[in-house]
């Protein structure tokens, strides 16, 4: 029996300490919902925890992303709905125009219809916007150059998915255009039968349906066209947690130029849409036709494009799910189980501070001794 040393009191406190830092650290876990609070609780688990939050977090950041795209296709396509519209009505202006029982007087009052409606086409492509980003003007279409002297010509759209680099349009033959690289060799998967040049318009369609559409003059296109298609424009969007992980929504130019009815000074003054005579009103129709299929070309594709956004949005948030059940299964505690290991300690904290109190008793049955 020993007055300085109290073994037995030692043994006691120290497995008093110890549960009640289990304790403790039980009492957090249930007060926080956490199974790691700190670094040292699992410093594994902590470091992988924290990388699938930041996922989570950036996954529910990119499906907003995709959500307001599906939001910008969304408002693109209605204002070309009513470019559509008025492009049905000036084809019926046309075709009344095309008989012969109009006077001058019917036709000059229907041309200034045309002219309204034309205005008005060329004012929904300058003001519809988005967060103050122009939609229709040419801004979030594909950028491509003309690197030669050929001043009646312009890129006026071309696919995301068209070939990038220089080539060169060979417009001599209307009949029998060529569209070649820069070193004269023919591009794969493009046939000489899938280029046609009709109306100012040259549309070269790639095997995969991928088009580009280049204007030129009827008056002059005997020299070569030199392309630079830089594959750079649209809008980009961020739909993935990585850089490159992005959808490029591209919207073609939508005024009435790029839709091939608008008027032109040079070289020479000309009105695809002049419907003062019978014979005028008669051509204006096939410049009509091609801007509605232009436009619903266009609406197609926006089309697909927020298709493939809403089923991106539902992909994000399926992945999304799923990683937060992963993250709660390794960060969340399990309230039952942990419950059931707080009550467990806290019967072994009771118990050990009754120890210790009949363990520092033992001593002072010494004094018994000395009697």
């Amino acid at each position: 029996m020993k007055i300085n040393s109290n073994m037995q009191a030692l043994i006691a406190q120290n497995v008093l300490r110890t549960n009640e830092e289990k304790n403790s650290a039980s009492t957090e876990r249930l007060s926080s919902g956490f199974k790691i609070n700190h670094a040292k609780d699992s410093p594994a688990g902590m470091a992988v925890g924290n990388r699938m939050n930041a996922q989570i977090r950036s996954l529910y950041k990119a499906k907003d992303n995709a959500s307001n795209a599906v939001n910008v296709v969304q408002t693109a396509e209605g204002a070309l709905s009513e470019v559509h519209n008025m492009l049905q009505r000036m084809n019926e202006l046309g075709l009344k125009a095309s008989t012969g029982t109009l006077t001058s007087s019917d036709r000059e009052a229907i041309q200034k219809e045309v002219n309204a409606l034309r205005k008005e086409i060329e004012r929904i492509a300058a003001d519809t916007e988005y967060n103050t980003q122009n939609l229709l003007g040419g801004d979030q279409g594909m950028k491509g150059y003309i690197t030669n002297d050929a001043p009646n010509s312009k890129i006026l759209d071309y696919d995301v998915d068209f070939p990038h680099g220089e080539f060169t349009l060979n417009l001599n033959d209307l009949e029998h255009p060529k569209l070649t690289d820069k070193n004269g060799h023919p591009i794969p998967n493009l046939r000489d039968e899938d280029i046609v040049c009709q109306g100012g318009i040259c549309t070269a369609t790639m095997m995969d349906g991928s088009k580009l559409m280049v204007s030129y003059s009827e008056s002059d296109h005997s020299s070569p066209v030199n392309l630079d298609l830089t594959g750079i424009g649209g809008m980009k969007i961020q739909v993935g947690t990585a850089t490159g992980q992005e959808i490029q929504v591209v919207i073609p130019k939508m005024d009435p130029s790029a839709l091939g009815i608008g008027v032109t000074t040079t070289p020479n003054f000309f009105d695809p849409l002049d419907m003062r005579t019978q014979e005028g009103a008669q051509k204006s129709l096939e410049y009509i036709a091609k801007a509605i299929e232009y436009v619903s070309s266009a609406r197609s594709g926006l089309g697909a494009y927020q298709n493939r956004l809403e089923s991106t949005v539902a992909a994000l948030a399926e992945t999304t799910e799923n990683l937060e059940g992963s993250y709660s299964t390794l960060h969340d505690v399990d309230m039952a189980e942990e419950m059931v290991e707080y009550t467990k300690l806290q019967v072994l904290v009771q118990a050990g501070t009754s120890m210790l109190a009949h363990a520092n008793e033992q001593p002072q049955q010494a004094l018994q001794l000395l009697q």
